[in-house]
């Protein structure tokens, strides 16, 4: 007598049951390592205040610098002055500018990693 041949076992795969995480949130790290729409919201929030700060800082550069020419041509016989005011007196507002700056980058990317780690 023939034996009937035993029915194949078969490996059904599908999505899975349990997911990694508990609820229906996803952190935001996720949401930008997955380039969903609001991961990408974040990444233009972070580019926006560090667009801003640098746009505040090229202001006050534009400010500063810009109307030296206008007052190196009103005084022509001032060479000393020139000297003076590009040699000594725009460095020290310069360096503060940029410590400002360096100081208010790291401020927005440490707030950013604090809103992506979700401290």
């Amino acid at each position: 007598m023939p034996q009937e041949p035993t029915e194949r076992r078969v490996v059904v795969t599908g999505p899975p049951r349990r997911t990694r995480r508990a609820s229906g949130y996803y952190r935001p790290r996720t949401e930008i390592d997955e380039q969903t729409t609001l991961g990408h919201t974040y990444v233009r929030s972070l580019m926006r205040t560090q667009l801003r700060a640098a746009f505040t800082v090229f202001a006050v550069l534009v400010l500063l610098v810009g109307p030296l020419p206008l007052v190196f041509a009103t005084t022509p016989n001032a060479r000393r002055l020139e000297w003076l005011v590009l040699g000594f007196c725009l460095y020290a507002p310069l360096v503060l500018l940029a410590r400002w700056y360096v100081g208010r980058a790291e401020r927005n990317e440490r707030d950013f990693v604090r809103l992506v780690e979700d401290r």
